[in-house]
């Protein structure tokens, strides 16, 4: 059943990455990887980061990528893994590759080698959004305790325009009763407040699919939630 909601934009701001995307473990398997011989055990977080990205650096870019994508993607094979390593430096991965639920980690992998490299690669644009739903009834309120990520996205997609890409891509998922792609799209999110029939949250995502709400103040749109199979 679709409910309607009252949607406003409380803030809208660019980020070029996510923060604490990357920890000190991570750090420690990439320079792993790239047979780092200091004992990084001894290692604080700061100095882990600054090693990782000089070692980073005296790779070529292309080699610095497969280092970063072995360590980001397991289930990519070796053979693809270096494919999209020469393809990075023109592609942009993070809005483009098929899969969009590996599009967060591409995000947090160009962010890493813009920075190891000074911007050789393409900066990628993401977006922090915070926003207030608000609606009509408090039972309306229970499609984000049945499947929060699926009935944001919907609700995301129905206060663009029907030409939006969103909309054009993943017309049958939002309509539809199962958004398996969701967390593709919307890559973090929380609700940080709530009472009554309005709700707070904040979210992370590409601003590739979020571009049109830089210049709205609100708007009103429908949304559902998935179907249990």
């Amino acid at each position: 059943m679709q409910v309607k909601f009252t949607v406003q934009i409380d803030s809208f701001k660019k980020i070029s990455k996510i923060p604490n995307a990357w920890s000190g473990d991570e750090y420690k398997a990439l320079l792993t990887l790239m047979d780092f011989d200091d004992d990084v055990e001894a290692m604080d977080a700061a100095e882990l980061r600054e090693m990782c990205m000089m070692s980073l650096n005296d790779q070529e870019p292309a080699g610095a990528a497969k280092v970063v994508l072995t360590h980001l993607f397991p289930e990519l094979s070796a053979g693809k893994v270096d494919q999209i390593s020469h393809d990075m430096l023109d592609d942009r991965s993070w809005e483009e590759y098929p899969d969009c639920l590996l599009h967060e980690r591409f995000f947090s992998a160009y962010a890493l080698l813009r920075e190891a490299f000074n911007g050789t690669f393409a900066k990628p644009t993401g977006v922090e959004l915070a926003m207030t739903v608000t609606a009509e009834h408090i039972e309306d309120m229970a499609i984000f305790d049945e499947s929060l990520h699926s009935s944001i996205v919907r609700l995301l997609a129905n206060g663009q325009g029907d030409d939006a890409l969103i909309n054009r891509l993943y017309e049958d998922q939002i309509k539809g009763t199962h958004f398996p792609e969701a967390p593709g799209l919307v890559w973090q999110l929380k609700q940080v407040a709530g009472e009554g029939t309005t709700r707070q949250f904040s979210l992370v995502s590409s601003y590739f699919w979020m571009e049109n709400f830089e210049q709205v103040e609100s708007f009103e749109a429908e949304s559902h939630a998935d179907e249990e199979e």
